[in-house]
């Protein structure tokens, strides 16, 4: 089935809609989904082609032109984007690597040994952090009362001088909820524990300052707001706490030397310690275009537009009677609003079949999540289209004989 894609905007004033031709895909789709996976820009093809032309007319000298230093100069193009400097961040092949060279790093065999996280941390985090049982740490997972949040007391009154990582996510994948992250970060910092955030939920959407926050690792990625694409996931140390962490996850990037080929390490003491194998080179190419335009817009900009349009959504549910699992504070809500409906996963896949695109999770519902390139309109759009499937009883065809495979975030 397809759909008519409105094209009057609710905003004829918004200035970020100048960007919505440089997205293909928002001709024909209501793209409501950038929680999940970020439009891809037009410039992305032109990237993807200088990867191509640089392989076919220099061969092997690519590495050398451009290829081995990727990806710490891509780092520093997305430095602004979480208050870092030049020279400070690495890119990673996805956040879990990166969550796993950091914890590589620590060792769980001594009186500090605990993890402290959250049971709505993402849950690849969270069965990376279960594993570290192995190497002798004890996990603390703090629970959720209502499925929305994690009380910040709680998490804190958890942080004690037998912790060596805290971890969480910036903000929550399923209700949205943006953690107090400076507040937890202190706490830690007390006791003298590492505090690691992942950020993919965050960097794009919200404003980030990796040093105001007072956070020893921040992670993210370029799959979700920053319309990168998969393959690239990006790696801060605070500089004060990289002679701490020699991670056992290493590979040759990590040697000042690597072309000398010692058989023995010879750790770098910059970012680059952090690295390891060959990196996602064409997953570089590709993220590249979506920084650059994040950077030309500025997340200020994105995230005033973003709570102007999560509490219009939020307004519209309200009109329905419908349930959101989603905070009402804005300075506590990120770019998502999650509507939790009954048959929420058909629904969900009714919408698509509209050419709207949006996600479901269980537990929170479906989620929506306009972007910068997004029309008000659009927002009303979808709700009328939900509200004529549960109406009609048009989510009945996805009832039976279909299993959830959405497979992002």
């Amino acid at each position: 089935m397809t759909t008519t894609i409105p094209t009057d905007s609710g905003c004829d004033t918004d200035p970020l809609e100048a960007y919505r031709a440089r997205f293909p895909i928002l001709a024909r789709t209501c793209y409501l989904i950038s929680n999940s996976l970020g439009a891809v820009p037009v410039e992305t093809s032109r990237s993807l082609q200088d990867y191509y032309d640089i392989w076919a007319g220099r061969g092997v000298r690519a590495w050398e032109d451009r290829w081995w230093m990727l990806a710490a100069a891509l780092g520093d193009r997305l430095a602004p984007l979480i208050g870092a400097q030049a020279g400070e961040v690495v890119f990673q092949p996805n956040v879990t690597i990166a969550h796993a060279v950091v914890l590589s790093g620590i060792d769980f065999t001594t009186n500090r040994r605990r993890i402290v996280t959250d049971a709505m941390h993402f849950p690849s985090i969270l069965y990376l952090i279960d594993e570290q049982s192995r190497r002798g740490a004890d996990i603390t997972v703090v629970p959720t009362a209502d499925g929305v949040t994690i009380d910040t007391g709680r998490l804190i009154e958890s942080i004690d001088e037998r912790t060596a990582v805290v971890a969480i996510s910036h903000v929550l994948f399923k209700s949205a909820y943006v953690h107090d992250v400076a507040a937890i970060a202190a706490r830690a910092r007390q006791v003298g524990a590492l505090m690691v955030v992942d950020g993919y939920q965050a960097v794009g959407v919200i404003p980030v300052d990796v040093r105001a926050l007072g956070v020893d690792v921040y992670i993210g990625g370029c799959l979700k707001w920053l319309c990168g694409g998969p393959g690239a996931a990006f790696l801060w140390v605070d500089p004060a706490r990289r002679h701490a962490l020699s991670p056992a996850l290493v590979g040759w990037m990590a040697h000042p030397s690597p072309f000398s080929f010692d058989p023995r390490l010879d750790r770098r003491t910059d970012a680059w310690r952090f690295l390891h194998g060959t990196p996602n080179i064409p997953a570089l190419y590709a993220a590249e275009p979506g920084i650059t335009l994040l950077n030309e817009i500025g997340v200020h900009a994105i995230r005033a537009k973003s709570i102007r349009q999560t509490e219009r959504l939020l307004a519209l549910a309200d009109r329905e009677g419908w349930r959101c699992t989603t905070p009402r504070n804005p300075a506590r809500r990120g770019g998502t609003v999650a509507i939790d409906l009954a048959h929420g996963l058909e629904i969900s896949k009714s919408l698509k079949d509209r050419e709207i695109l949006c996600d479901y999770r269980p537990g929170a519902g479906i989620r929506l999540s306009p972007h910068f390139y997004n029309r008000d309109d659009e927002l009303e759009h979808a709700v009328d289209a939900m509200r004529e499937i549960v109406a009609t009883g048009a989510w009945h065809a996805h009832a039976q004989g279909t299993e959830h495979r959405h497979p992002v975030t």
